[in-house]
């Protein structure tokens, strides 16, 4: 933000105690609610004129518990959070003679779809019950990408609707990760969707004609429940992949409905998903009824060690899941912690210690005092809260075990800059959360990790501490930036030539101590300028990097545009994915200065050193999707890796050689795997197993399911 702005710029604003938005359900708080969004700072612009940037104009708008009467449409804009009391949710109620087609409108105009990050929405209802059932109407617009969040949200619509939808993607293109803990009750359609990827998880569809009309590539439902509806997924749209688990029908008439397809695409595999009556129709035929006790595979199907796959039409597998990561017989999640159970006086602001100065200015260097805080009020503060800010620092954050630590969304940075993280052949860590054998809580809610500077020797993030019970240690709505955006100075240097910005070592390294739960996480070394028009060519060593052996679980994850891989399972065991979205960095492949590895000079020895392609192949030496190397028990649904430019330019036909690399592992399995301009879509080793052209499908190639020593 503009430094003449800051002063004057308040980022919370309570829409009842700030604005007078009326809660009691009789007066309209449309303009209210409105004026609270679109505020500026006092000597300055409104936050609809899009003039402090992408991330310069951040606005947590506070709704107390209430009814809200809404005559007329709320517009959101980049940067914009809406939070409802958790403890007693507020409700935005469509008056009776609502006038615009959609109650919120997420989308900032200002932007295309796939570059609305930073927004919110959690811990509200929304009701359209009282608008005539025979009125068009939708309650949320969600055109929407990575960094966004939808969550503890309820849509609430009458039942035998045959108009009212409950969120649409309508308005653009868009490449959102998670939508997770909704609930939506009558309508005709609860989701109709166009885009990218998504996962769906813990999410609940009653009395609602169609629970999802599914149109993107790949689309993973997890811990899902339809009742008493006509459909539960119309995957006609789905042209790569559907993935269903833990998912339950009841009273459904028929539960998933897909077109034929002659090719690799429509594939779609279910896990563990109850249902009585027509389960799955393919082309109006009842292909599969009642229940699915393990796995059951349409599309195409590999096993370890060969290279001809078998189209299947319908058959059963086996998946032994690791008990380590389930609760029950379905995999183990959970809801974004609320922390409502904690009163104000168990919140420990960071900024207000007595003594012990913390700034969030973006200049000062917080790092002693922000340990100093941590180290003294482990043990007798429940909650850690950053608000809005950027923390310099120039040294390790030491984050013990005990800690729950939550931030403003996609207002609370962590920024390193300085001489202790500029050794690529040392990276030190920006945030390390725990020792090796520590044991216990850390949680982190709504934080966004950064560098200020080009710091080849900075692991942004580095995890030791184990979970005593799942989820004991999380990271939710927690994202990574590098560069793109102000405040930073590799958004201004690094704008040519990779091999002069290794802005960092890597993004998140999981451990092989380590046992974690991440939900909805965006890993983004940035493509493009969020807050100038500086061109970005940034080489950012590593993407996330998982040696943990007791339980992992990555939902809603991405990783995009990191130089050697996006992913990485090294000696990893017991981990769970959903949804696993990446980007090969734009400036790779034919014409890119620097051939994988370069520019990195030290490699890990959980490095791949792309030995297997000729020293000019730049094709070859591009990041791969995934790496798994010595790894067992690894259960991936839902991954998906876009090329989409060689050399910061367009590219046609096969873009890059290799996407994902598998060796020395056993009982690895990868269901609904797609890509995207890429010739080769899995390795054993040196050996190609599947490529993209013989699994023609989606944006380029789709894969049902690989089963690897399994």
């Amino acid at each position: 933000m503009d430094s003449k702005y800051k002063d004057n710029y308040t980022v919370f604003r309570n829409v009842v105690k700030d604005f007078g938005a009326d809660n009691t359900g009789q007066k309209d708080a449309a303009a209210a609610i409105s004026a609270a969004i679109k505020a500026g700072p006092s000597n300055g612009p409104d936050r609809s004129s899009n003039s402090m940037g992408t991330t310069g104009q951040p606005a947590i708008i506070y709704l107390p518990a209430g009814t809200y009467l809404m005559k007329s449409s709320l517009q959101l804009y980049l940067g914009t959070v809406i939070i409802g009391d958790p403890t007693n949710p507020p409700v935005l109620k469509a008056s009776s003679d609502f006038a615009d087609d959609h109650i919120i409108y997420a989308k900032d105009p200002n932007f295309g779809g796939t570059i609305n990050f930073y927004l919110g929405i959690k811990n509200i209802i929304i009701d359209s019950t009282g608008v005539g059932a025979d009125k068009s109407i939708t309650l949320l617009d969600w055109t929407v990408s990575q960094a966004t969040q939808l969550t503890n949200v309820g849509f609430n619509m009458p039942t035998n609707s045959a108009k009212h939808v409950g969120l649409t993607t309508q308005y653009d293109y868009n490449s959102n990760l998670i939508l997770n803990d909704l609930w939506f009750k009558g309508g005709a359609t609860g989701m109709k969707l166009s885009g990218q990827q998504w996962v769906f998880k813990n999410i609940s569809f009653s009395g609602t004609t169609t629970g999802v009309q599914a149109g993107g590539t790949d689309i993973v439902f997890l811990g899902c429940r339809f009742e008493q509806g006509t459909l539960g997924i119309d995957a006609q749209g789905t042209s790569g992949s559907l993935t269903v688990v833990d998912t339950t029908g009841v009273g459904m008439g028929t539960l998933i409905s897909s077109s034929s397809s002659n090719t690799a695409g429509n594939s779609i595999v279910l896990d563990n998903v109850q249902n009585s009556g027509a389960t799955v129709k393919i082309g109006g035929q009842t292909t599969l009824s009642g229940n699915v006790a393990n796995t059951w595979v349409h599309g195409h199907l590999y096993t370890s060690n060969n290279a001809k796959f078998q189209s299947q039409q319908g058959q059963t597998v086996t998946t032994s899941r690791s008990s380590s990561l389930l609760s029950g017989k379905n995999y183990f999640t959970m809801a974004p912690p609320t922390y409502k159970e904690y009163s104000t006086g168990q919140v420990l602001n960071i900024k207000n210690v007595p003594g012990i100065p913390v700034y969030g200015d973006g200049e000062t260097d917080d790092t002693r005092n922000i340990n100093l805080i941590l180290s003294r009020y482990k043990t007798s503060c429940s909650l850690m809260y950053f608000p809005a800010g950027t923390y310099i620092v120039t040294d390790t954050i030491f984050v013990p075990a005990g800690t729950r630590i939550i931030g403003d969304a996609y207002a609370s940075t962590i920024s390193a800059v300085g001489s202790n993280f500029e050794d690529e052949s040392a990276p030190r860590a920006m945030i390390l959360v725990g020792y090796p054998g520590d044991v216990g809580v850390a949680q982190f809610s709504d934080m966004v990790f950064t560098v200020a500077d080009v710091l080849p020797g900075c692991k942004l993030v580095e995890v030791n501490i184990a979970a005593r019970s799942p989820g004991d240690v999380g990271f939710w709505n927690s994202h990574f930036r590098i560069g793109g955006a102000a405040g930073s100075q590799v958004e201004s240097l690094c704008t040519d030539d990779p091999n002069d910005c290794k802005a960092a070592w890597g993004l998140l390294h999981l451990t092989s101590t380590s046992s974690a739960y991440i939900e909805n996480m965006w890993g983004w070394t940035a493509d493009h300028d969020l807050d100038g028009d500086n061109p970005q060519t940034i080489s950012t060593g590593r993407g996330l990097l998982v040696e943990g052996t007791a339980a992992t679980w990555l939902i809603g994850t991405g990783s995009e545009h990191n130089t050697l891989y996006q992913y990485n399972f090294q000696y990893a065991r017991n981990v769970f994915t959903a949804m696993q979205q990446s980007e090969t960095p734009y400036w790779q492949g034919a014409g890119s200065r620097a051939l994988n590895p370069a520019p990195w000079q030290y490699l890990d020895s959980s490095d791949p050193d792309f030995s297997n392609c000729a020293a000019n192949d730049s094709k070859c030496r591009m990041a791969l999707f995934e790496r798994i190397y010595g790894s067992s028990d690894l259960f991936l649904y839902g991954g998906c890796n876009w090329v989409f430019f060689n050399n910061n330019g367009d590219c046609s036909g096969d873009c890059q050689t290799n996407a994902i690399d598998i060796a020395n592992s056993t009982s690895i399995y990868l269901y609904g795997t797609n890509t995207k301009s890429t010739t080769n879509m899995i390795l054993e080793g040196t050996k190609v197993i599947a490529t993209q052209s013989d699994n023609a499908g989606g944006w380029g190639g789709v894969i049902a399911g690989y089963l690897y020593d399994s």
